[in-house]
């Protein structure tokens, strides 16, 4: 059964942990596709881009603003916590998040690799200093040299940054399971990671709740609730 084999990896600390966006589904996110996405009606490659911050400033912050907004209130579930209990307890080799809503560590995370950046801050785009992201709900201009705010997140066309690339790709490559929980897998290069822990020779796991692309190559796969499937897991952690 998966779980339990999933369990026994737990016990000698060798899971490596990718989620998305199914992962906060249950603190009320909607999810980035599907019927309710956060997607619906708008084009991400067009509004989360330098060319529309640039282009369309005022269809740009809407976007943006009303992101920030969304979080507003929504706190960790109980699979953030249940990793969270995992990574002080040493049973996680870590976490790589495509999540900008930073409840990992709301949740008590002590270490996670944010691939897209975060929404909980934003910077400016001429000298880079951060500030929470509630500045940027009412100014456009950084308070400290004028420059342009902007969320701390990778927009489309930018590059990913460095060092959680390279957390991630060591984090594949040395585990010897890769859980993924709550990602489509269809974003690159996010998804290559799962791949590049298979070819590594780790037992690749996928708990979603629809069908993904790399369902195939996977050791197991659930089409479940993350939650329930996190709580199953931790179950027969103690029972061991």
């Amino acid at each position: 059964m998966p779980l339990n084999k999933i369990a026994d990896y737990l016990k000698k600390g060798e899971v490596a942990v990718l989620t998305g966006a199914g992962m906060s589904t249950a603190s009320g996110l909607p999810d980035f596709r599907g019927k309710a996405g956060l997607w619906k009606n708008r084009d991400p490659r067009i509004l989360a881009s330098i060319t529309s911050m640039e282009n369309s400033p005022d269809e740009f912050y809407e976007f943006y603003r009303s992101r920030i907004n969304a979080l507003e209130g929504v706190k960790p579930n109980r699979g953030h916590y249940i990793l969270a209990r995992w990574q002080h307890r040493g049973l996680l080799a870590g976490v790589v998040t495509q999540n900008v809503d930073r409840l990992h560590q709301e949740a008590g995370s002590p270490e996670v690799w944010e691939l897209h950046g975060n929404l909980k801050e934003v910077r400016c785009d001429r000298c880079g200093n951060v500030y929470e992201s509630s500045l940027m709900m009412e100014s456009r201009n950084c308070p400290e040299c004028s420059g342009p705010l902007r969320p701390n997140v990778v927009l489309f066309g930018e590059q990913l940054p460095g060092r959680p690339l390279e957390e991630a790709e060591r984090l594949a490559t040395s585990a010897g399971c890769f859980l993924v929980l709550g990602s489509s897998l269809e974003v690159s290069p996010a998804n290559w990671f799962p791949s590049l822990a298979r070819r590594s020779g780790a037992d690749l796991f996928i708990v979603n709740k629809t069908p993904t692309p790399l369902d195939g190559a996977a050791t197991g796969v659930v089409h479940d609730d993350i939650i329930d499937v996190l709580e199953q897991i931790d179950g027969i952690l103690e029972s061991i």
